[in-house]
């Protein structure tokens, strides 16, 4: 793949930068929390923790019907995690007024490898649209390495010819201690770099600067966040969503 030469394309040192502000800002109230009861769990082996069993999670996934029309319409294919569950259905209605179709496939707690798994049988069964929406990867920060392998795999799956708009990650989770916050976004910063390595090889590759836009303004992680990772509602949905849909806009 060529480089891409046009657009917004963070450094590394942009992208450590926005992270470390980020992990100063959740880590402030640390010694209340580590006094009030904060939650603890296991660190595992990146310090976030170990990921949960997330098959009896909430999902939603579009029937065939919708699928059919989703490709037939070369609309949008959506593959997320509980971010996208929560935000699905009003981002299906900002897409609906500009005629988009979308069919999605989200699930929470999943990370990145069942989420590709998802897309390549989709892939099989129904053939895909030239719009690919990849909100997957928080759930990754308890194992980061994994995800380049799953960049690189989705860019395959998806071929030259079609656009994969991929939204990166940003989480701290306020439930939890200060080391683990500190981890979780240290290693959202180490996923954000796998995407942004991964943008430079693949001229098709869309990274939706969700990390940024959140550490861009000292009070937008509070405002827009709930929780230290799902957007809040309406105001954090109306922002993720809002980048996505312009991504999508600007080809």
């Amino acid at each position: 793949m060529g480089k891409r030469l046009g657009g917004f394309r963070p450094s590394r040192r942009l992208l450590f930068a926005a992270g470390t502000a980020a992990a100063a800002s959740t880590v402030a109230a640390s010694t209340a929390e580590a006094t009030s009861g904060a939650a603890v769990i296991s660190a595992g082996a990146y310090g976030s923790g170990v990921l949960s069993a997330w098959e009896g999670f909430a999902r939603a996934i579009s029937n065939e019907a919708q699928i059919r029309r989703t490709r037939e319409t070369d609309g949008v294919f959506m593959f997320g995690d509980s971010i996208a569950v929560q935000d699905g259905p009003a981002l299906a209605r900002q897409l609906s007024q500009l005629g988009i179709n979308i069919a999605v496939h989200n699930w929470a707690g999943r990370p990145a490898t069942p989420a590709v798994d998802a897309l390549d049988t989709w892939a099989q069964e129904y053939g895909l649209p030239h719009r690919i929406l990849m909100s997957v990867g928080s759930n990754d920060i308890f194992a980061p390495p994994a995800v380049a392998a799953q960049i690189d795999r989705t860019m395959q799956i998806a071929g030259d010819d079609r656009t994969v708009y991929w939204v990166n990650v940003q989480a701290a989770r306020t439930g939890l201690g200060p080391d683990i916050k500190v981890a979780d976004q240290r290693n959202s910063a180490w996923i954000n770099l796998q995407l942004a390595d991964a943008a430079r090889r693949y001229d098709n590759l869309r990274i939706v600067h969700w990390a940024e836009h959140l550490a861009s303004s000292p009070n937008r992680l509070a405002r827009l966040l709930r929780d230290g990772l799902h957007p809040s509602k309406p105001l954090g949905q109306n922002a993720r969503n809002g980048l996505i849909v312009s991504a999508i806009k600007a080809g």
